[in-house]
């Protein structure tokens, strides 16, 4: 007990003193993971939505496999990408291993097919009585899809951060195609791991502690949100 309440105060002097080692991994994991969220966003809302107004040969196999995706193990992901990014892979030539860029399409796969199903879900329910409201106030395409995101509204905006969740707190996938290399590659997640294997626990603590804090503040906004509705 009392070498975790050391760990504790090790870990306050490291944030109060802004311990540049610690904010060179925060930083890294919050831009890997809200470039992450953004890019799935940009693909999945629409398609969450689509899904959920449109009806179209094969869309029950479609659903499923979104829904099987949901569940994808990280590290199943993680491999993937790096076969497909590394020097022997087809994209070998882009030269993306063991870079942010190859950590963000990771989380990126993980985090897409966590907000089309989300969104779908709530299209599914509300998506095509929004849709004969438009219809009889004479909406054209456009001012359709501006009232479907206004009336979902609750249901992107929880996909968005559930999405964002799943990603930040992401460990397999980014270790497999980030490596983990210190100043480069090392986020919150992978630091906790590999620095609780070195007995680091002050830092490691200091770490968690953020990352805690961030996952409180995604999850206040989100209530907070939900209870506005």
């Amino acid at each position: 007990m009392g070498e975790i309440w050391e760990g504790f105060k090790d870990a306050y002097n490291l944030l109060i003193s802004f311990d540049e080692e610690v904010y060179k991994i925060i930083l890294l994991s919050l831009y890997v993971s809200l470039t992450a969220t953004f890019v799935s966003s940009f693909f999945s809302v629409p398609a969450g939505i689509f899904l959920g107004i449109v009806d179209f040969k094969f869309k029950k196999v479609v659903v499923r496999g979104i829904y099987t995706l949901m569940s994808m193990p990280p590290v199943i992901a993680g491999l993937v990408v790096f076969l497909l990014i590394s020097r022997k892979g087809p994209f070998g030539f882009l030269g993306l291993s063991f870079t942010p860029a190859a950590m963000i399409i990771a989380q990126t796969c993980l985090v897409i097919p966590i907000i089309t199903g989300i969104v779908y879900n709530g299209t599914k329910q509300k998506g095509q009585r929004i849709k004969m409201v438009a219809k009889t106030l004479g909406a054209d395409k456009f001012q359709t899809l501006s009232l479907l995101l206004k009336e979902l509204r609750v249901n992107v905006f929880t996909g968005i951060v559930t999405g964002y969740g799943r990603a930040i707190s992401e460990v397999g996938a980014v270790m497999i195609v980030g490596g983990n290399i210190k100043g480069y590659t090392r986020v919150m997640t992978t630091s906790i791991a590999m620095l609780q294997s070195m007995g680091d626990y002050s830092m490691a603590i200091a770490i968690g502690i953020v990352l805690i804090m961030i996952s409180f503040v995604i999850n206040g906004i989100l209530y907070n949100f939900q209870q506005g509705e």
